[in-house]
């Protein structure tokens, strides 16, 4: 199966390519990126593929069956378009877009087409994930009642005053960037519940002096003196839903020098905690007495497993967790964080 990958930065790198060589199936045959020696890097550094600077190139290659899509968020929704309407399966990283509206189009376009559209909400292909999953779906933490979601760091806005900081390009900040990943889990695990209202409201006060920002070491660096930083830098959030609340308190940057990336799920028998990424830790009450555990088990690479589900949805017309019709819900909830934001009041849905 020949497969592109549109854009070939970070993420390409370090999860879509290496896990497309390593499925038994796939062979790239194009490195696409607006950055002409980007995609030469990647043609000499993994020995495969061709180089070139148009996606438009790519659509038009009747050999091609599935791209992903590894670019900035503002051309998520056009290239997605284009190449769902050229026939193309598609897998597209988080966030599905910069705006609900956008994500709306996306899912159109893909219900018009038929044809695969996988958003990369990776964290469910994450066995800690999927396993905290199970313990909520067989009751073993009784009645869910409460969430709370935390994804704070000290100094972290990253390549402060460039696309990451700009609406424009990104649709957003820390929210859109980070929390759509916590929110996607906490959703994934719940069987996503519906959501009945949203208070919100974002931050944008650290990033603001470029210049003079402090920190430590900055992803996607350095900072760009006069450069634009118009997205929130820290977000806070109420959620009812049918099933529990959902609250979520997330900071690319704050003056606490303390970094939190947890979810906690309440419930009535147990709760647990997640660290992001990690493992989690089960506590509850047995015979009188207070007991806390952490399940060991062996882990497997998430983003593997998220290539090999795309793959194997091409291949079955198998619907995947990560489909848009899922990944949609997480989008709805971030644009309501933002419109109560702007109108300083609780958006209902």
């Amino acid at each position: 199966m020949k497969v592109a990958v549109i854009g070939c930065g970070t993420i390409a790198n370090s999860a879509h390519i290496p896990s497309y060589i390593n499925n038994p199936i796939t062979e790239i045959k194009y490195f696409c990126d607006i950055i002409p020696e980007k995609a030469m890097e990647a043609v000499s550094k993994y020995g495969c593929g061709i180089a070139v600077t148009d996606y438009r190139e790519v659509l038009a290659d009747p050999e091609v069956t599935a791209i992903s899509i590894c670019t900035p968020n503002d051309v998520h929704a056009p290239i997605a378009i284009d190449a769902m309407r050229a026939g193309l399966h598609v897998l597209c990283e988080k966030p599905a877009a910069r705006t609900f509206h956008e994500a709306q189009q996306m899912q159109q376009v893909q219900h018009e087409t038929g044809v695969t559209l996988n958003i990369g909400v990776v964290n469910r292909f994450n066995d800690s994930v999927n396993l905290i999953k199970k313990y909520i779906d067989s009751g073993k933490l009784g009645e869910i009642y409460r969430v709370y979601a935390s994804f704070r760091s000290h100094r972290s806005i990253p390549g402060l005053g460039g696309a990451f900081t700009t609406k424009a390009i990104a649709g957003g900040g820390v929210l859109i960037d980070w929390g759509v990943h916590y929110l996607d889990i906490v959703m994934y695990c719940l069987g996503d519940p519906e959501v009945y209202s949203v208070s919100g409201e974002v931050f944008g006060k650290l990033g603001r002096d470029i210049s003079n920002y402090a920190y430590t070491n900055m992803w996607a660096g350095p900072p760009v003196v006069g450069g634009t930083f118009d997205v929130e830098d820290s977000v806070t959030a109420l959620i009812r839903t049918q099933g529990p609340t959902i609250t979520i308190n997330g900071a690319w940057a704050e003056n606490i020098g303390v970094g939190e990336q947890f979810i906690d799920f309440i419930g009535d028998k147990a709760g647990i905690r997640l660290k992001y990424g990690g493992d989690f830790t089960v506590y509850t009450a047995e015979n009188g007495a207070l007991v806390e555990y952490k399940p060991q088990f062996k882990s497997s690479d998430m983003y593997q497993q998220e290539i090999d589900n795309f793959v194997d949805c091409i291949e079955t017309g198998a619907k995947s967790p990560a489909h848009i019709d899922t990944a949609i819900i997480t989008a709805q909830m971030m644009q309501a964080i933002y419109d109560s934001a702007v109108q300083h009041r609780e958006v209902y849905l």
